[in-house]
């Protein structure tokens, strides 16, 4: 196996991707899935989910919302959104953003 064949350039993949918040998996990382996505700047609802959920931002800035608070997240920060805890995008997030999640069971 060629490790070079496993590298994946995040912020082209994500550019290319047909629509924005449409996430596309990469790979697992023990039960862990890695995702990347291109945010076009249009709020997404709330959410919450029984695991933690790790959120990177490559490059641009998440608006969210957590538990109703704005919590920006900018380039090169990560964030980990606690299980259960209630949290949405805002307007205005832009960029390529990978998450790291667990399965739900």
């Amino acid at each position: 196996m060629n490790p070079a064949n496993l590298t994946v350039n995040l912020t082209e993949t994500a550019a290319g991707l047909p629509e924005a918040w449409s996430s596309l998996p990469l790979g697992l990382v023990g039960p862990a899935c890695v995702k990347v996505l291109r945010m076009d700047g249009t709020p997404l609802p709330e959410e919450s989910h029984r695991t933690a959920e790790a959120l990177l931002v490559l490059d641009g800035r998440l608006e969210l919302l957590l538990e109703g608070t704005p919590l920006p997240v900018r380039a090169g920060e990560l964030y980990v959104v606690p299980a259960g805890t209630a949290h949405a995008v805002g307007p205005g997030s832009r960029g390529t953003l990978v998450i790291v999640e667990l399965p739900e069971e």
